[in-house]
């Protein structure tokens, strides 16, 4: 009688990270993105970061993982499912709402997804001997895409996102980093084809070409990352989107196969933040704003940035009723929220 096989240490790795709430597991040696480096300093070298200049800084450390731990060997790409069960563009037709980015509508992924990481890297450390490990949840100078690629969690779609056939583009991503050897797993295969969905669907024409973002013209960028007035040329835009944009990931056909049974409960998007109403955040001061989006991503942003987009959407929502909001906005302390408010009245003729 031939003796069951024992489960590798890769094999029980990934039940570990999958009763933590992982939906997506793969394993990537160090050196399996060798060109990151070379398309990040490109991509910088162009200007196409903004303001993101803490890209620039660490660009060292980014381009690959040894330049971050020289002694690391493999990585453990994650991804935890956040796939919407409602269509993220819905409230396009609804301009007196504000449209918030899926992901941030729930719980703050980078609290869960961290949560979760630690607790699959001490397992890892307490069943293999020897091991070291750190591990990475996007504010550090990691780049998970490419490194998922490798590790075989997807492809890197034209838009620039990660593609799962399982999950679509509904993943945040986090990686564990080891000393350990760990035997790879088969690399991901680009097969977004002819297709052009997101690139057509980019409100802003955020896509010089396929696989290339210049994120100065990105919706996301625009509404989260940029601290200061939004170039006007790019306000009609963004129409009613207060923070961050789907537009690009909502019309890839593989979203369609994205299973939300997978999707962590804690970002179950919270009823306050699906649909709110804008004239509701026109009125937010810092205390009502910190309220609001007390354990949402979206506190980081602050109540000025949060009240320049919804006032840019209210220009572009056709509404004069927002009339004595954005007036009493024409006075407010920052420069941006002024000057966003007196271009919506403009736009709504007043």
């Amino acid at each position: 009688m031939v003796a069951e096989a024992l489960p590798s240490l890769e094999q029980r790795l990934e039940e570990v990270a999958r009763a933590h709430g992982f939906a997506a597991f793969g394993v990537a040696r160090a050196d399996a993105a060798p060109r990151t480096a070379e398309r990040l300093n490109a991509w910088l070298a162009e200007g196409c970061h903004g303001d993101m200049i803490w890209m620039e800084s660490r660009a060292g450390q980014r381009g690959s993982p040894q330049g971050l731990w020289p002694e690391v060997k493999s990585v453990i790409a994650l991804g935890m499912s956040y796939a919407p069960a409602a269509d993220p563009l819905a409230l396009a037709e609804h301009p007196d709402r504000g449209r918030i980015s899926v992901y941030a509508q729930g719980g703050d992924y980078h609290d869960v997804v961290k949560k979760a990481l630690k607790a699959v890297a001490r397992w890892l450390v307490a069943e293999a001997e020897g091991a070291e490990v750190k591990v990475f949840v996007d504010t550090a100078p990691v780049m998970e895409k490419p490194l998922s690629a490798a590790a075989g969690l997807g492809w890197q779609g034209k838009h620039t996102n990660l593609v799962s056939r399982d999950h679509g583009s509904w993943l945040f991503l986090g990686a564990i980093y080891t000393t350990l050897d760990l035997t790879p797993s088969q690399p991901g295969r680009d097969t977004c084809g002819s297709c052009s969905a997101c690139q057509d669907a980019c409100p802003t024409a955020a896509f010089p070409a396929p696989y290339r973002l210049d994120a100065r013209r990105c919706v996301s960028y625009l509404t989260i990352e940029h601290d200061g007035p939004i170039p006007e040329d790019l306000r009609r835009g963004i129409g009613n989107r207060i923070y961050g944009c789907d537009d690009c990931l909502a019309v890839c056909p593989w979203n369609k196969f994205a299973d939300t049974a997978h999707r962590h409960r804690a970002f179950l998007p919270r009823a306050e933040l699906a649909a709110p109403s804008l004239a509701d955040l026109l009125d937010l001061d810092d205390a009502g704003f910190r309220q609001v989006f007390a354990g949402s991503p979206i506190k980081r942003i602050g109540r000025n940035r949060m009240v320049r987009n919804a006032a840019i959407a209210a220009g572009n929502s056709g509404d004069r009723g927002f009339q004595m909001r954005l007036e009493a906005l024409v006075q407010d302390e920052s420069p941006m929220v002024a000057d966003a408010a007196a271009w919506a009245l403009a736009e709504l003729g007043l």
